[in-house]
């Protein structure tokens, strides 16, 4: 039987190709099978947050697995950038890392050395790894392999990171900066408007800094706001955080809901 291709970062093709992508946000969901709804969906990729939810490792690891076998690019969003967190998503299965609150060129390439191993960087040696299907390569293949197919995505969130955003983008091994449009509008004391001035700046400051070191440039925060989406994705956006697993359940949930009731007799609800 003729062996695999050698892993690819689908994700990281298309966003090469200048294609606009899509990711949905993992939060609550503690199964594979949220992989194949991603990918019944569309999507091109999931992120597995671990930022903001309270999921373990061990649980991220099976939905990452799950979503590259579905044919979605796993990535995972890490707390901070440490090797208890990067190192460790990427050997459980994430094709990549968000590390939010970059903000300067110094981080940044910390966080590349996080997730490359030598030369490039200075992660640890680790072998049968999902994303090559468990199957054992000769080291300098399979780490130049990695080197190459990983991505290191940094979230611009804050004036600080806003500021130095071309000096991030500059840095080698650095494949995205992502917005954070919800972070950045706090900061930037507009809370709650990520359609303000100041925002949509901030994303032209970004995109003309990715632009510059041929870098892609994302979205996140901007879902719930089709019109200002609409228009980042113009300005060159090309990576989309389209929402969380259960935002959208919701979203379903009460769609239906409200469709129902809407058929029984007027003033009947709650009842």
């Amino acid at each position: 039987m003729e062996a695999p291709a050698p892993w690819r970062n689908a994700l990281k093709a298309k966003l090469a190709r200048g294609e606009l992508v899509v990711s949905m946000i993992v939060r609550a969901a503690r199964g594979p099978d949220i992989a194949l709804v991603a990918h019944s969906s569309g999507c091109d990729a999931l992120y597995v947050d671990l930022e903001h939810s309270p999921m373990s490792l061990e649980t991220a690891g099976a939905i990452c697995i799950a979503s590259q076998a579905a044919g979605v690019t796993p990535l995972a969003r890490v707390p901070e950038a440490s090797a208890a967190w990067v190192a460790r998503a990427l050997d459980g299965g994430a094709a990549g890392v968000i590390v939010p609150h970059m903000e300067d060129a110094a981080a940044a390439r910390a966080a590349v050395a996080l997730a490359k191993y030598p030369p490039q960087g200075r992660r640890s040696v680790s072998t049968t790894l999902p994303q090559l299907a468990f199957r054992s390569l000769p080291g300098a293949q399979a780490h130049e392999l990695l080197n190459r197919e990983t991505l290191v995505v940094a979230m611009i969130e804050s004036r600080q990171g806003l500021e130095q955003a071309d000096a991030i983008a500059a840095v080698d091994g650095v494949d995205m900066l992502l917005v954070g449009a919800g972070d950045l509008a706090a900061d930037r004391g507009v809370a709650g408007q990520p359609g303000h001035a100041l925002v949509a700046a901030a994303f032209d400051t970004v995109i003309a800094a990715c632009r510059r070191h041929g870098k892609a440039a994302g979205a996140g925060g901007l879902a719930g706001h089709p019109e200002v989406l609409a228009q980042a994705v113009a300005r060159g956006v090309r990576f989309v955080s389209a929402g969380t697993d259960t935002g959208f359940l919701l979203a379903a949930a009460t769609a239906k809901v409200a469709a129902i009731r809407a058929l029984g007799p007027s003033g009947a609800a709650g009842s």
